[in-house]
């Protein structure tokens, strides 16, 4: 008896108003990994929070103006989901009204493919540790930091990476006549216009540009039917360009991709979820109209921005780019659009990896994670068998062997003495940083609709 495929659940639509994305991101990764070595396992999350079994037919999860996919359609009916721990590991268990509940097995990785609230702010990886459950992605802190722009600023700046102006309006002072006046006049120092969006929030759902006073509080209330929290951001100059990047492997620093520009549809006055998603003439230019230092910098920014937030896995790293070459981080998306059109698969495709390849990276790097929290491991000589960790793991703690897996430890090499640490630089600094790119496409212009 030959040995079993690795069982990968993917997860994906969820409670947050980027369902409909998250589905069709789904779509894509079910059409694209490969069937021949992982046993995939497509569960939906409802907007009322159930887990359901899904079909797994990218065609019914395509996102289109016509079309808005949800999990409710293509869900099993009468089918509920609960994740599982134990002695055994951890699984998931299905049932069904006046059934008794059944195991769907052992699940060896999970590819949570939500975004914006209750899956990619780390609520769903935390609940994946809980349950001793390896997953793709970034963890509990990058999840939750990388969603809250007030504190991925906050780091960002703190890394010595130039970030825009903006003013953080909070429930509190916002509910309080005095120090609303406070906020407004805060807002309007920054000049016009201003886009005011959800704190928590992405896909460009909730998001105003605002040109003058008058519209200012109508924009901030919008805002808040999102998220209490509030950032108004001042506007940029130039042109908005993307970054993707990969955790290293073996332990080895990020890797960018070629950068993209994203070109706005005409007819959009900025770059919002219809211009996103909808608009048939939004665009992306791949590699971005940059020189080549800039692009460089651009890469090089990307992969400080990844571990300024201590991020894994994948992410997506959003820039301006000025007329006179000054580059801005705009944004971290700790798990990008994976829909057709998106910049992320766009742009490694352009590099080199195409999206077959692309999947089963991300699935190999989470496989070499170790389940629960996702701490370094103590030092030791890897062992099978019994021992500190469990059963067929190893002396670090590390859970037993997925099969078909790689290594979930490089070959130890002997460490050189550590050298005198270096003078510390200015805050305000931009630090140097480990980045490896990917050029193999560069040389290619790829043109496509971009949505997230």
């Amino acid at each position: 008896m030959g040995q079993r495929k690795i069982r990968v659940a993917v997860v994906f639509g969820g409670r947050s108003t980027e369902h409909a994305v998250s589905c069709a991101s789904a779509g894509l990764i079910l059409s694209a990994i490969d069937t021949e070595r992982y046993e995939v396992l497509p569960i939906g999350i409802t907007t009322d929070g159930r887990w359901v079994l899904t079909a797994g037919d990218p065609a019914r999860l395509a996102l289109s103006p016509g079309s808005v996919p949800s999990v409710e359609a293509v869900s099993v009916p009468g089918s509920e989901v609960t994740p599982r721990t134990g002695a055994g590991g951890a699984a998931l268990q299905v049932s069904a009204p006046g059934s008794v509940p059944r195991d769907l097995g052992a699940v060896d990785v999970v590819l949570p493919l939500l975004h914006g609230a209750y899956g990619e702010d780390g609520t769903l990886q935390g609940l994946l540790e809980m349950t001793g459950t390896r997953y793709a992605g970034a963890g509990v802190f990058a999840s939750a930091a990388g969603m809250d722009k007030e504190y991925m600023k906050l780091l960002m700046s703190a890394r010595g990476l130039p970030v825009s102006r903006h003013v953080v309006v909070r429930d509190r002072d916002w509910r309080l006549v005095s120090e609303r006046k406070r906020v407004l006049d805060e807002v309007a120092e920054l000049g016009w216009p201003v886009f005011v969006k959800p704190a928590r929030g992405g896909s460009s759902i909730g998001i105003s540009r605002v040109r003058d006073s008058d519209e200012l509080e109508e924009a901030i209330e919008a805002a808040r039917e999102h998220d209490p929290k509030v950032l108004a951001e001042a506007a940029v100059e130039g042109i908005e360009v993307e970054c993707a990047v990969l955790e290293g492997l073996d332990g080895g620093p990020p890797e960018a991709s070629v950068p993209g520009q994203v070109v706005v549809d005409p007819g959009s006055s900025f770059y919002d979820f219809e211009a996103k998603y909808l608009a048939s003439a939004t665009t992306m230019r791949i590699p971005a109209p940059v020189s080549s230092e800039a692009a460089a910098e651009i890469r090089q920014m990307a992969c400080a921005a990844f571990d300024a937030i201590s991020c894994e896995g994948l992410a997506r790293v959003d820039f301006f780019y000025t007329p006179t070459g000054k580059i801005l981080v705009n944004e971290i998306n700790t798990m990008p659009g994976m829909t057709p059109a998106s910049g992320f698969p766009m742009m490694w495709a352009a590099s080199g990896l195409p999206l077959p390849q692309l999947v089963d990276r991300i699935i190999q790097t989470a496989l070499r994670k170790r389940p629960g929290l996702r701490l370094a491991c103590a030092p030791g000589p890897a062992r099978p068998g019994p021992g500190p960790g469990p059963a067929g793991g190893c002396a670090r703690g590390c859970a037993r062997a997925v099969p078909g897996a790689p290594p979930a430890h490089p070959p130890r090499r002997p460490r050189p003495a550590d050298p005198a640490p270096p003078p510390r630089p200015p805050e305000t600094a931009a630090m140097p940083h480990r980045c490896r790119s990917r050029d193999d496409g560069a040389g290619q212009e790829v043109t496509g609709r971009v949505r997230r």
